[in-house]
């Protein structure tokens, strides 16, 4: 435990706590102090002045990551017919209906994103208590519910993120790894950023974007000015 504590102490050194960044200037920090043996995830958290247990304050979205994320996202699919011919064509990992229902009831849940066609959404409410923890339900808002599981999953295989809104306020997401060129995490954060700003519920008052920072799974975060993130 004390080597790790020096470990972030050190990866801490250089980076103004109170300061806030220009994007591509934080991404450079954040990419020097990866310095885990693993391929470290580059994430970004947004604070937004929303209150998620008011309904007209939820944000919740997705967004098609213009580099994609970096990782293996495995697919679930709820389908029949030509239907599910198309989601095995388009790259998914499990393809079914009561064999799928009676698979994920088992507690074997080996996917990282479900799909469904409106027709199975009776038979997909059944594993709401399942599949709703887990951030898993398929939802119509965020392109999971939908007729085109072609392109449904083909997203969702090329880089695709869902995000949702937090009690705190927070909304975050894998961007992609350290790896990446910097241009092209910076052109991810920036997609991520919109998606999130266009996502701006009715309800919000004040300012939207509070606070921007950007992280490494192993590493400091580091405060990024808005400004230079949002679009607009």
């Amino acid at each position: 435990m004390a080597r790790e504590g020096k470990r972030i102490r050190s990866a801490r050194e250089g980076i103004e706590v109170t300061k806030l960044y220009p994007l591509d200037e934080a991404i450079k920090l954040v990419k020097e102090r990866a310095t885990a043996k693993f391929d470290e995830t580059v994430e970004v958290s947004m604070n937004l002045g929303v209150d998620p247990r008011h309904a007209d304050q939820m944000v919740r979205g997705v967004c098609n990551l213009p580099n994609g994320s970096g990782r293996t996202v495995r697919v679930a699919v709820f389908a029949r017919g030509a239907k599910a011919d198309d989601a095995k064509a388009a790259g998914a990992d499990i393809v079914g209906a009561e064999d799928l229902l009676e698979i994920v009831q088992s507690g074997k849940i080996e996917f990282d994103r479900c799909i469904a066609t409106p027709d199975m959404m009776p038979l997909v409410g059944r594993l709401g208590k399942v599949l709703g923890p887990r951030g898993l339900m398929p939802n119509p808002k965020v392109g999971t519910v939908t007729m085109d599981v072609k392109s449904a999953v083909a997203g969702a295989k090329g880089g695709s993120v869902e995000f949702r809104v937090e009690k705190a306020g927070i909304v975050h997401a894998g961007v992609g790894k350290v790896s990446f060129d910097a241009d092209k995490l910076v052109e991810n954060i920036k997609a991520f950023a919109d998606a999130v700003a266009k996502a701006k519920p009715t309800g919000a008052k004040g300012t939207y974007v509070q606070r921007i920072a950007v992280t490494s799974t192993m590493g400091p975060g580091v405060k990024v000015e808005p400004s230079t993130v949002l679009t607009a």
